[in-house]
């Protein structure tokens, strides 16, 4: 962790003349001692982690440190000695102007030497065993100290009432509902539960990659398959919207001594990812933001181009607690399908965010989930402004909506309103999945301007939304389905369209090798994904094993089947049997994937050649 680090003198005379340029840029000034009696003086080195809503804390500690000693004289000097993860110039002069800003107002007498100039400097030390001490004031504690102040919680109901959430108002909502407000608005702790799901997981080919760091997966064969079109379809869902998308793709590294990636991350909160080159710390970007955000930087926008969405199927990385992670919900490295959404106005991103809540719900439909909503705002000031949007919005959805009002502690956000969608697992555990807020900041911050039609330069609000959640919390989504159905005494499975075996044929007994072939081959060039269990097993095998892999549409051909051209179809959504044609077979094939995406098998199609592999 790299903190901000201050070695403090308490002197009875201290002087400094600075000598030359440490950097080109700085002003010039006189090069003459400047010399001060009975002083505290603040060694400061700025490092790579440290920003603007360090200050208070930074000066607190100053201020008990001078009252220790009863300094009423303070001067800041500038000294990048303390550490080699130094922050960028401009972050290091707005960190110690403001703090130096900051020790004025205070009441103290307050100087500051030269930054960006090699200085000589005499001291005299006192003698008491305060004279000489060092601090380290890491961003956690800072953290810590801006975080005493809590979040307000209030439940917005349809009719537009607001609740304070109690216990004694909760009875009369739904339960899904009221997990959400007991877990987040009560800090109620979840029931411990025995987490099927993973052995489900691992069964498809989602695990842990042991060798690399905490909580990076890796995918075998079937697993990879969902994951590949699972991502496929998070491309065609941002189509839906009916505006102009441009698919980029860019690097996961990003130089924390670059000014607007500096002040993104140090938004962004404490679970940045970094790694050290030869050029310095980089931090891994948590979203697509930097890259989507450093090419539009170069882009000429009008304002005929908008409302337009960029977007990347970004590899994103989060530092998370090592005994939080979770298979396909919490990760370190994980893939965001980012979209963000530039608009002119921050009205017309009002309106498109609610195109994209719509959109966002009706994904969760899809698969018979039920988002329940979390909608975050800054400050008692930004609800007053959204809460007749708020209202608006529990109105539409016909539910309550728990709203989170964050503290006034000088925190600074990129966002005005976010909105987290989650599903309460079968596990009875909120879970968020989907999101979607309204960017004021960063256009600013990394210089994105559009052209008015007036001519002047505006800078747009930012859309960010990842409709169907990171790909990973997608995929927990559809287990998580599955997992339902089985609570319900039903056959858990997966959408036809994402299964990574559509269609299984079994022969049985003699001479039925060839029509199983050309069933397989008919079924094959319509795109769908259809294997042949040719083992020498019973069929009672090998419809166990079907069973287990969940394949929607398994094929039994036997002696009956070859000498009538038909096929016997057992249903895994309805437990059906049936007796078919070919062409019938295709129709209710064509019927269950729909406008889905198709992708062929990653593993070969016959599983007497197949690798068995280990979860």
């Amino acid at each position: 962790m790299v903190d901000l680090r201050l070695l403090v003198w308490h002197c009875s005379k201290f002087a400094y003349r600075p000598v030359k340029k440490a950097i080109k840029n700085v002003k010039d000034i006189e090069k003459s001692w400047k010399s001060y009696d009975e002083i505290l003086v603040i060694f400061i080195t700025v490092e790579l982690d440290d920003d603007l809503d360090m200050i208070d804390h930074v000066r607190d500690e100053i201020i008990s440190m001078a009252n220790d000693v009863k300094a009423n004289r303070i001067l800041l000097y500038p000294y990048a000695h303390l550490s080699s993860e130094l922050a960028p110039i401009e972050s290091a002069q707005q960190i110690l102007e403001k703090l130096y800003s900051s020790l004025k107002e205070s009441g103290l007498e307050v100087y500051m030497a030269p930054f960006g100039y090699y200085k000589e400097f005499k001291a005299e030390v006192k003698g008491h065993p305060l004279a000489e001490r060092s601090r380290v004031v890491t961003r956690e504690d800072a953290i810590r100290e801006r975080k005493k102040g809590k979040k307000r919680y209030v439940i917005v109901t349809p009719t537009g009432e607001e609740i304070i959430p109690s216990d004694e108002v909760l009875g009369k909502f739904a339960d899904e509902f009221r997990i959400l407000v007991e877990k987040e608005a009560l800090g109620k702790p979840l029931m411990e539960k025995k987490h099927e799901m993973l052995e489900y997981l691992k069964r498809f080919g989602f695990g842990w990659e042991e060798r690399s760091d905490f909580g990076h997966q890796r995918l075998a064969p079937y697993a990879a398959l969902i994951f590949d079109i699972a991502s496929e379809y998070a491309k065609n869902v941002t189509r839906k919207l009916g505006i102009p998308i441009y698919e980029v793709r860019g690097t996961a590294f990003f130089n924390m001594k670059d000014r607007a990636v500096k002040e993104h991350a140090d938004l962004y909160g404490d679970r940045l990812y970094k790694i050290k080159t030869d050029r310095g710390t980089f931090v891994l970007r948590y979203a697509a933001c930097h890259q989507q955000f450093s090419m539009l930087s170069d882009w000429y926008i009008s304002y005929k181009h908008m409302p337009f969405g960029i977007f990347e199927i970004a590899d994103s990385y989060r530092y998370e607690q090592s005994g939080e992670v979770e298979l396909c919900f919490r990760l370190r490295r994980f893939w965001m399908p980012d979209l963000h959404i530039l608009t002119r106005t921050e009205e017309e991103a009002k309106k498109m965010l609610l195109k994209v809540h719509e959109l966002i719900m009706e994904e969760a439909n899809k698969l018979g989930e039920n988002y329940e909503l979390l909608v975050n705002v800054v400050s008692s000031k930004e609800y007053d402004r959204y809460k007749t949007f708020i209202k608006e919005l529990a109105r539409q959805i016909n539910k309550p909506i728990l709203v989170a009002i964050y503290p006034a502690m000088g925190l600074s956000y990129y966002w005005t309103i976010n909105i987290e969608y989650h599903i309460i697992d079968y596990l009875g555990r909120p879970r968020e999945i989907g999101t979607v807020q309204i960017d004021i900041g960063n256009a600013e911050r990394f210089g994105i301007f559009y052209v008015d039609e007036d001519g002047s330069k505006k800078h747009p609000v930012i859309i960010h939304t990842a409709i169907l959640g990171t790909v990973e919390r997608y995929i927990y989504m559809l287990f998580d389905s599955a997992m339902k159905r089985r609570k319900q005494g039903k056959k858990p499975m997966l959408p036809f369209w994402i299964s990574p075996v559509q269609v299984r044929i079994l022969p049985v007994g003699e001479n039925v090798s060839g029509y199983a072939e050309t069933v397989r081959s008919i079924i094959a060039k319509r795109g769908y994904r259809v294997d042949i269990d040719d083992t020498n097993r019973t069929l009672k095998r090998k419809i166990v094993d079907a069973e287990k892999e969940w394949v929607p549409f398994i094929v039994v051909i036997g002696r009956k089947e070859k000498e009538s051209k038909m096929v016997t179809v057992r249903i895994r959504s309805t437990g059906e049997q049936k007796s078919m044609t070919i062409d019938e077979l295709i129709k209710l094939l064509d019927a269950e994937q729909g406008q889905y995406p198709k992708k062929s098998m990653y593993f070969p199609d016959r599983l007497s050649v197949r690798i068995h592999m280990t979860a």
